[in-house]
């Protein structure tokens, strides 16, 4: 069947690819490499995304040099208009299709968890963002660049406060926590500030501090004062953004879906969400929150599908395929997994 078209979801730790049939089906699914122009460069953070559709295409049957209808490509840290200029002009140079359209990857998240296909998305993984969509088209969003443009949250900025507590609760430089035998624990050393040497020393990779945010969220549940106050950090920062996108979009008075997505929101950590639910209740009692099932390759796909006009029926079919199938997974060597069908 031909291709109309690829859809990619791009994050910082892995990238998903599917290929998408006329009827909506789902001819063949990649999983690649994390996408992170900011450490990399855009070349080499294009060239991972290449490899990716290169052998999605080839799972897919597509005739090589056959342009499919359309690419849409939904990608972590492009979160300036110009850095997704860039970008499509990088991707449209591959000669993959004929069209190609690039945003920020938490477009793909509300796209595939907003049942009207409008809303305020939060995502919180390794980093933290917000956006949100009104009924009419018009479009909120944040530079979302880190701390020196207001953002706070995201697994590798809890990691790294659980980290510096636990130090800091080690030493006496601050309250005693439950945080210091957690993290020395997690990491199978005798302190916690061996996990900062480690650390510095290259032993252990940065991208490990998000593996304590789960750690930080236990303890906080056990009722340490310390990682409660993280955790209390975080519901308020994911408040702070959805109401604030509410409000700008004339929202904040009517029924919205605000769509959770990102690793340690779709956790469902029982005391970080009744959390974030006390908040909304109190803020936005009218946001509907929902927690985002579908794969966000689901959303990069449904917008694609918008672009080019596709009717009803191939929505639903897409949805329909990609519900049962979800992300592609990590199969054969490079990530690779069978071709899916719809």
């Amino acid at each position: 069947m031909t291709p109309l078209l690829v859809a990619i979801d791009g994050g910082n730790s892995k990238t998903d690819v599917v290929v998408v049939a006329r009827d909506g089906g789902v001819l063949a699914g990649f999983r690649g490499g994390g996408f992170r122009p900011h450490e990399v460069g855009q070349q080499a953070a294009v060239d991972v995304i290449a490899s990716a559709v290169a052998a999605a295409l080839d799972q897919a049957g597509a005739v090589p040099g056959v342009p499919v209808d359309h690419v849409a490509a939904y990608l972590a840290n492009a979160d300036l208009p110009e850095e997704e200029e860039s970008l499509t002009r990088a991707l449209r140079e591959r000669g993959w299709s004929r069209t190609v359209r690039v945003g920020n990857d938490t477009f793909a998240l509300l796209r595939a968890g907003a049942s009207k296909g409008w809303g305020v998305a939060v995502v919180c993984g390794a980093g933290i963002n917000c956006l949100g969509v009104g009924p009419d088209g018009r479009v909120s969003r944040f530079p979302a660049l880190g701390p020196h443009t207001g953002d706070w949250g995201g697994g590798m900025q809890i990691g790294d406060l659980a980290l510096w507590n636990a130090v800091r609760g080690e030493d006496g430089r601050g309250p005693r926590t439950s945080l210091t035998a957690a993290v020395a624990g997690h990491f199978g050393v005798g302190t916690a500030v061996d996990v900062g040497l480690a650390l510095h020393s290259g032993e252990l990779a940065s991208g490990r501090l998000m593996e304590l945010t789960p750690v930080l969220l236990d303890v906080a549940a056990e009722g340490d004062a310390v990682a409660l106050s993280v955790v209390d950090r975080l519901a308020d920062e994911v408040t702070a953004l959805g109401t604030v996108t509410l409000r700008r979009l004339g929202l904040l008075e009517s029924p919205a879906e605000v769509v959770l997505g990102g690793g340690v929101l779709t956790a469902r950590h029982p005391l970080l969400m009744r959390g974030i639910e006390r908040r909304y209740a109190e803020r936005a009692p009218r946001a509907d929150l929902v927690v985002a099932e579908a794969p966000p390759i689901l959303g990069a796909a449904l917008l694609g599908l918008d672009e080019v006009g596709a009717g009803p029926e191939t929505h639903a079919a897409l949805r329909a395929a990609l519900t049962e199938h979800g992300s592609p997974g990590e199969g054969t060597p490079g990530g690779a997994t069978p071709a899916m069908t719809g």
